[in-house]
């Protein structure tokens, strides 16, 4: 599920960023491109860029909430988790926080404490009320 993604430069282009394992940091990252975490991130994590992802490998924890199109945890996330696009919790991740997702893909064994927020694509259709409840109060 996780192992074999399918190679579209398209939808994650751009540089590439490693927090490579013994690395911690502390304070706010602001980025664009790729995100790959397998060390500590202490701060926030937020990116702007529609086409952003992050990355928490098995080796990697993030405290702090973490604002991004596209994330993929496999790893440790304390805080909450905001994404546009798609969230994936692969089998080793663990989160505790609210996962704010517009697409999910949650895999056997992850662990989330906390609740799940699903956020609906904005419409500029209008909404009429259901025909079937204006039937069955006629009966």
């Amino acid at each position: 599920m996780f192992g074999a993604e399918k190679n579209n430069n398209s939808s994650h282009s751009g540089s590439t960023t490693l927090i490579a394992q013994g690395t911690t940091l502390t304070g706010d990252i602001h980025f664009s491109g790729n995100l790959e975490v397998e060390g500590t991130v202490i701060g926030n994590i937020v990116s702007a860029d529609e086409n952003a992802r992050i990355r928490v490998l098995n080796s990697g924890s993030v405290v702090g909430d973490i604002e991004v199109a596209n994330i993929v945890i496999n790893g440790n996330a304390k805080g909450d988790l905001y994404a546009s696009q798609i969230i994936k919790l692969a089998a080793k991740a663990v989160v505790q926080g609210s996962v704010n997702y517009k697409l999910i893909e949650i895999e056997k064994g992850a662990e989330v404490v906390g609740s799940f927020v699903y956020h609906q694509k904005t419409s500029n259709v209008t909404q009429f009320p259901a025909d079937s409840k204006e039937l069955s109060n006629e009966s």
